[in-house]
């Protein structure tokens, strides 16, 4: 993990002395101050009533002075972090390198009058570094059960030989691998106690707010058991670190060391787990962000239960709905899951989804963007029954899914064979030239049997809409409109229908060479 900084958390402002005092005390005290007024006179009974009264409310007013205390954040977080901190364990790690090559010494020849030095001043140079050699690493962790089971991040372990979970109060144990998930880049250990340890629960990263106090614990630069506080500065930030990021991001200062460390809230529940830092200097900056709860609490579970994890798959290609291609739809707004391409023999295929399909809903929750869709799917139970409405040609459809299990390094889909008729001439439209797929085209542009039918673009026009949407020499065509299309004539028909509906951009599916295939949309106009 990158590193991060010390944050200064404000205390509260200064409090007028009355609002120290219990209520009923403050109205005593001002009751006394006026007793030198007498109690008998009835000037004096006025008198003090009106002061008594203007005092009282003055100093009962909550907005009378610098605003409640809590406005500025937490006093004070001592009493939480002295009940939390003993959960929290340093990991050290231990990994072998292989040997590096070691480059040969100068050597005098034999004779020279410099061989005595050369010998003399070479003679303990390389010696003991030629072999393996061991390197160490620090991070921290959580424990989430009693028993020894604890949290960290899966790079803070990784390729380790030994892992070490270093307990506050001097215990060292050593930790085994249950499992882990690279894709969330989580991890779990289990130790062997010889008495029951400080355990500390998830809480619902869903209920953080931006700018609720936040308390992260953990190990930077080897200084276990430090405690910093923050604020959630935002939420589901997505950093291109996984299928499913989701982080939240805080402003507590977390530094190299505390990857895998607890992120907590005011009431002692883990809503996070520490894992990257933005740092140009590698030190904390005020920018970290932690993996939320919801996604760790489920992949910790699926680790203690199986050694791994089991994510639901559906079996398809998605890409954004972006404006451009919501109009090309018909679409009111831009959202959903665009349908890029669909697995052969995968789930959504033997359900009839296909590719152009926008999948709106998702056993019965709506899909706001391409990035929810993923997490939805992975979330839910292998084999289980889904509903998956999609919009296809304006029209919605509801389809029942099965779903799989998500594995790496899935099958690519068979490869089709086919050839198309002889090509004609290459024609100009819309920026781009075009022939039909056929032997000569597929050679030309290297393209793989799996593209079995389509119109290969030839060339592109530099500065056209086209060359904007980077459409490139060796894409082919494979649907305008959502309709398939097999030679340029199928092309400049469905150009023209387009254009006369009333269409400012058509939708395009492509694939390129190497058959990966992606939506855009091309001007008509």
């Amino acid at each position: 993990m990158a590193a991060f900084g010390t944050a200064k958390v404000p205390g509260p402002r200064p409090v007028p002395p009355f609002r120290c005092l219990p209520r009923a005390e403050r109205t005593s005290l001002v009751t006394q101050i006026f007793l030198p007024f007498g109690s008998s006179s009835p000037w004096a009974r006025s008198l003090r009533g009106v002061a008594v009264a203007a005092l009282v409310a003055v100093v009962a007013a909550p907005v009378a002075w610098a605003g409640a205390p809590t406005a500025a954040g937490p006093a004070s977080v001592a009493d939480l972090a002295e009940t939390l901190v003993d959960a929290v364990v340093n990991i050290s790690t231990t990994q072998t390198l292989p040997a590096e090559k070691q480059i040969p010494l100068p050597k005098a020849p034999d004779g020279s009058p410099f061989q005595e030095f050369f010998d003399e001043f070479f003679k303990n140079q390389g010696r003991g570094g030629s072999g393996p050699r061991k390197v160490q690493s620090l991070g921290s962790g959580f424990v989430i059960d009693p028993s020894g089971l604890i949290v960290t991040n899966n790079h803070v372990i990784d390729s380790a030989d030994e892992i070490i979970a270093n307990f506050p109060d001097g215990t060292k144990l050593k930790a085994e691998l249950v499992g882990r998930d690279q894709k969330t880049d989580l991890a779990l250990l289990r130790v062997k106690p010889t008495k029951t340890l400080k355990a500390v629960k998830f809480g619902d990263s869903d209920k953080a707010r931006v700018g609720d106090w936040v308390m992260a614990i953990g190990n930077p630069f080897g200084f276990g058991g430090s405690v910093t506080v923050g604020i959630v500065s935002a939420r589901n930030r997505e950093l291109n670190a996984g299928p499913y990021d989701n982080f939240i991001q805080t402003d507590a200062a977390i530094n190299k060391g505390n990857s895998g460390g607890p992120l907590f809230d005011m009431y002692g529940d883990v809503i996070g787990i520490n894992t990257a830092i933005v740092s140009p200097s590698g030190g904390s900056i005020g920018i970290g962000f932690a993996v939320p709860s919801k996604t760790a609490a489920a992949v910790i579970d699926q680790l203690k239960q199986f050694g791994e994890t089991r994510r639901g798959w559906l079996g398809v290609r998605i890409q954004g709905v972006s404006d451009d291609i919501a109009e090309s739809l018909g679409l009111k707004e831009p959202k959903g899951a665009l349908v890029a391409g669909v697995t052969e023999k995968g789930p959504a295929d033997a359900a009839g989804i296909q590719a152009g399909d926008v999948i709106v809903k998702f056993d019965g929750r709506d899909v706001p963007n391409v990035r929810e869709l993923p997490r939805m799917v992975a979330d839910t139970s292998i084999a289980k029954d889904v509903d998956v409405t999609v919009l296809r040609k304006g029209k919605e459809i509801t389809v029942k899914v099965k779903l799989g299990r998500l594995e790496e390094g899935e099958k690519q889909a068979a490869d089709k064979t086919g050839k198309g008729p002889a090509a004609p001439p290459e024609i100009k439209v819309a920026g781009l030239g075009l022939a039909d797929l056929d032997g000569t085209t597929r050679a030309r542009f290297k393209i793989k049997d799996g593209v079995a039918k389509g119109v290969v673009v030839t060339e592109v026009e530099p500065n056209s809409p086209a060359a904007e949407k980077r459409i490139v020499a060796g894409d082919v065509i494979l649907e305008v409109g959502q309709e398939e299309v097999k030679s340029v004539a199928d092309v400049t028909t469905r150009l023209a229908a387009a254009k006369k509906d009333g269409r400012k951009r058509a939708l395009l599916l492509l694939a390129n060479a190497e058959g990966e295939m992606r939506f855009v949309t091309l001007s008509v106009e």
